[in-house]
């Protein structure tokens, strides 16, 4: 991976919301003396891989760029001949699957997954505990005016004994386990590789300290496979459903009405961090359409739709049971900081000829 002693230049190109202030890259300058140069090129926001002759940067910026930190912008090989080192201020990448430098070249790539799973988690938490307590009733009484009886707010049910789902067990589904275990929720976890070991349970990627379940021990059961016999057996005793994969082609519509069914037998709330398109979302709208004990789905909460934006005359918008947020749960501001401290982080294994942490895996695709 390469030593300390060389020179790097390395250049951030990131969406004009994003910023690092100047004691940030001070501290990184400090921390790997190997950077001589670091430049900074705000840049439009897209949702996939910008071109390599992008007008919104500049001609030549990425001649002598060792490492680049980015969102979305991935420079064409040809234009970046000393390029070493990408690290992505994202968690996925989808996104950048189908650009050359990706395809192409064997340079490695970083993602930031770890760092939006805390503020991810009380995301999850605040939708699944509006529903079980009917905040968004309780807040049209309160617009209302409204002093509503007891007797007119539908049962709570406390999270004591619930089944929590963790579909995807990476950083996010550790803290929301970690919360979902103090607030005396089972967990079970399911991965696509079976996790038989104390060892093989453990996170390897990066984790924000205090955060998350790092030797895996919170799930009381873990499930695995790509078969469909393994995932509606741990689908069948859910009562809660947190979806936290990676997209991939395999991935990709993984929950459809046969996943529905078993989970509306137990009227199950599923909330969806991940991207929309791993549910079929006609079937989902099929499932919350139904009423609860009839095989209808107990609610969704639902923070990546198909298509982003979605449109305004899509049925989620208005079905009772669903909350729709703009994929926003990441938000935090804190992002930067994390993200440097994962680069900072693996900087120092490449000078220490180390593997990278968060090192993305082309053959699986994330």
């Amino acid at each position: 991976m390469g030593g300390g002693e060389k020179e790097d230049h390395l250049v951030i190109t990131l969406p004009k919301n994003y910023t690092f202030n100047k004691a940030q890259l001070a501290a990184l300058r400090k921390a790997h003396p190997s950077i001589k140069k670091i430049t900074f090129q705000a840049c439009e926001f897209k949702s996939t891989p910008f071109s390599s002759d992008d007008p919104t940067l500049e001609k030549d910026l990425f001649a002598d760029c060792t490492i680049l930190l980015t969102l979305t912008y991935l420079p064409h090989p040809s234009s970046s001949p000393v390029l070493s080192y990408i690290h992505l201020f994202s968690a996925g990448i989808d996104h950048i699957v189908q650009d050359p430098i990706y395809k192409d070249t064997n340079i490695p790539i970083t993602t930031s997954s770890g760092i939006s799973a805390p503020q991810i988690a009380e995301h999850f938490t605040t939708t699944l505990l509006s529903f079980t307590h009917h905040l968004p009733l309780l807040l049209t009484w309160q617009s209302q005016h409204h002093w509503g009886a007891h007797s007119a707010l539908p049962p709570v049910r406390d999270s004591v004994g619930l089944t929590l789902g963790v579909l995807g067990y990476g950083a996010i589904g550790r803290q929301c386990a970690r919360i979902a275990d103090a607030m005396g929720m089972r967990v079970w976890a399911y991965t696509h590789s079976p996790r038989r070991t104390p060892e093989s349970k453990r996170e390897r990627n990066w984790t924000v300290p205090r955060t998350g379940d790092v030797e895996g021990t919170i799930p009381e059961r873990w499930f695995s496979g790509s078969a469909k016999a393994e995932l509606h057996a741990f689908l069948a005793g859910l009562d809660v459903l947190l979806v936290s994969l990676p997209l991939t082609p395999e991935t990709t519509h993984m929950l459809g009405k046969d996943e529905f069914d078993i989970l509306g037998k137990k009227g199950a709330f599923v909330s969806n961090l991940a991207r929309g398109k791993i549910l079929d979302q006609e079937a989902l709208i099929a499932a919350l359409k139904k009423p609860v004990g009839q095989g209808g789905l107990g609610g969704a909460a639902l923070d990546g739709a198909t298509p982003e934006p979605l449109p305004k005359d899509s049925e989620l918008w208005t079905l009772d049971r669903c909350f729709v947020t703009p994929h926003i749960s990441a938000s935090s501001t804190s992002l930067e900081e994390r993200s440097l401290d994962v680069l900072s982080e693996n900087l120092g294994r490449r000078e220490r000829g180390e593997a990278f942490v968060n090192l993305v895996d082309r053959r699986k695709g994330y």
